[in-house]
């Protein structure tokens, strides 16, 4: 499969009246500030990422001072290999690396080491939706340990009602106590690593709530991981976006205590 890249400024707007509009408000500073350079990685099977490599990068953009470079290929594949990755220092001059990919047939163990090894010494990641359940059919635990979380399946599509269960973190400060999304799929998580925290908790028709936002660590890099944002309708809302964004943010050690983006990396 042919891959395509392309390059996204942040967008030059303020966000529109959204859930925390007032904790992405202009910022002067972001004119003598470099912006964090992302790479976008998605592609795979199931989902409509031709759409969502756009909503990302332009909702992040609108929110903060990042730009994006995206890399998408693999079709409908479950076990492509993405280019990228096979390179060396894959992951050098970015600031931080957004997973959203769906490749969960993927088994080769050494390209997932490499993969892994580039955020273990340093690069965060935010990993999205069925980034969690890529490579999951693989031996070896290296990817489950940079996401924080196991999970090998998930319930039927159904609005995820969402509650906040960490207030004070600096992600989720601000958020309802409790929200629904549009759609979505709950994700079972059989375990979550000693090295993660859960901020949101999910829960549909069954009296089990399940860890669908979570932040980690993993070796030297911060990690942001949910598993929401299956449906281009989650995707959109303000609510989402300020969600990614704010993770993305606290992963590159760029957003305050109080959950507003330091000096510098708010939107221009």
């Amino acid at each position: 499969m042919k891959s395509t890249h392309f390059l996204s400024l942040a967008a030059a707007a303020l966000a529109s009246g959204g859930l925390l509009a007032p904790a992405f408000g202009a910022d002067e500073a972001t004119f003598e500030t470099k912006p964090l350079r992302a790479l976008l990685i998605t592609g795979g099977c199931c989902h409509d990422y031709a759409k969502q490599k756009l909503i990302l990068p332009e909702g992040i953009g609108e929110r903060a001072n990042v730009v994006f470079d995206v890399v998408h290929e693999g079709g409908e594949s479950r076990d492509h290999r993405v280019s990228v990755y096979e390179k060396d220092g894959w992951a050098e001059g970015y600031d931080v690396i957004v997973h959203n990919e769906c490749f969960g047939s993927m088994t080769d163990d050494a390209l997932i080491g490499k993969i892994t090894k580039a955020h273990a010494d340093g690069v965060p990641a935010v990993t999205i939706h069925c980034s969690t359940h890529s490579y999951r059919n693989a031996k070896t635990d290296e990817w489950r340990k940079l996401l924080g979380v196991s999970s090998y399946n998930h319930g039927k599509k159904h609005p995820i009602t969402m509650t906040n269960i960490k207030k004070d973190h600096p992600v989720t400060k601000g958020f309802p106590e409790s929200w629904t999304t549009p759609d979505g799929e709950l994700y079972n998580i059989e375990k979550v690593w000693d090295t993660c925290t859960p901020l949101i908790e999910g829960q549909i028709d069954n009296p089990k709530k399940q860890p669908c936002v979570w932040v980690n660590t993993y070796g030297k890099a911060r990690v942001f991981g949910t598993t929401v944002g299956h449906h281009n309708e989650t995707m959109l809302e303000d609510t989402y976006l300020d969600l990614i964004t704010r993770g993305l943010l606290w992963s590159c050690g760029k957003l305050n205590d109080d959950g507003t983006p330091m000096k510098g990396y708010g939107p221009k």
